[in-house]
C-alpha cells in the first residue's frame, strides 16, 4: 500500500507512519446503516464519505502541504419513521451520536488536534447543535460539518439526481467501488412526498415515514448511473474539500472579516 494512504487514512495507518507527523486537521466521516435500493450496500454512506474525504486529504497535502488524518467512519445515523421497519436498518438516538461525537473530539483534542471536520453522508444526521455544545467545552476547537452531496451542484453533472441511493450515489459507488453494484438488482426508486401543500413548501418539518414514500427504499431512479459521473463528481468534490482543510488550518482570527 502507498506510505502516503497510510498516512493519512486511521483505517489502514500503523504507529510507525504517524507518530513522528504533525496533523492539521482530522476528518470524519459520518454515514449510517440502513438499506440503499436493492442495489447498493447498507453502509454506502459511510463508505463513500470516507473515500471521498481520503480523495480529499491527498490533494490538501499535495498542493497545499496541510496533513490531515481521516478517521474510521462512523456508520451510525439517525433514521426517519418507517425505516426502522426495515430488516438490519439500524436507528441512532441524538443522544449516541452526540457521545460518540464528544469522546472523539475530546481524544483529539487531547491530541494537540484542533480542527476537526465531519463529512456527512447521510441526510437524516445532523449536528449543528453538538458542536455548539462542544464549542462550550472545547472553546478553541473548530468543528465543521459538511455533506458531501452537496458540495458541488449536482444538476451539473447528472441527468436525474435524486434523494437516496438515486444516480448521485450510485454513480460515486460505481467510480470507487464497482464491486459492491448491483445495478441490475436495482428498483426504479420511485418515490412520493407528502400530499398537503403547507409541507410540500416547508411551512414546517415532519419526518418522512419511509415506507410509505418509497417501495424499494431508493428515491430517484438509479438507471442513468456511470462511473464516469461518479469520477467527475467527485474529483471536483474532493478539490473543494482540500480547499476547505486549507482554510481551516488558518488562525481562527483569521477566518473572519473585519467590520
Amino acid at each position: 500500500m502507498d506510505r502516503k494512504v497510510r498516512e493519512l487514512d486511521l483505517s489502514v495507518a500503523c504507529y510507525g507512519t504517524t507518530r513522528d507527523n504533525e496533523y492539521d486537521v482530522a476528518v470524519i466521516p459520518w454515514g449510517a446503516t440502513e438499506p440503499h435500493n436493492l442495489h447498493l450496500p447498507y453502509l454506502t454512506d459511510a463508505i463513500l464519505s470516507h473515500d471521498v474525504a481520503v480523495d480529499a486529504a491527498k490533494i490538501a497535502m499535495e498542493k497545499y502541504g496541510v496533513r490531515v488524518m481521516v478517521m474510521p467512519c462512523v456508520a451510525m445515523g439517525s433514521q426517519n419513521p418507517g425505516q426502522r421497519d426495515l430488516k438490519f436498518c439500524m436507528h441512532f438516538r441524538q443522544e449516541t451520536q452526540k457521545a460518540i461525537l464528544q469522546d472523539i473530539a475530546s481524544s483529539l483534542y487531547h491530541q494537540g488536534i484542533r480542527r476537526i471536520i465531519i463529512i456527512n453522508g447521510h441526510g437524516g444526521n445532523s449536528f449543528k447543535g453538538f458542536i455548539r455544545d462542544l464549542a462550550v467545552d472545547f472553546p478553541d476547537l473548530i468543528i465543521a460539518s459538511s455533506e458531501w452531496f452537496k458540495v458541488m451542484p449536482p444538476k451539473e453533472y447528472f441527468e436525474e439526481p435524486g434523494d437516496h441511493a438515486d444516480e448521485i450515489e450510485t454513480s460515486v459507488m460505481l467510480h470507487y467501488h464497482p464491486e459492491l453494484v448491483n445495478l441490475e438488482e436495482a428498483g426504479e426508486g420511485n418515490g412520493s412526498g407528502f400530499a398537503p401543500e403547507s409541507l410540500r413548501r416547508g411551512t414546517a418539518w415532519i419526518p418522512r415515514n419511509w415506507k410509505k414514500i418509497s417501495s424499494d427504499t431508493g428515491i430517484g431512479n438509479p438507471g442513468k448511473s456511470t462511473a464516469e459521473k461518479g469520477a467527475r463528481f467527485v474529483k471536483d468534490v474532493a478539490e473543494k474539500y482540500a480547499e476547505l482543510f486549507r482554510d481551516l488550518t488558518r488562525p481562527e482570527s483569521e477566518l473572519y472579516q473585519p467590520f
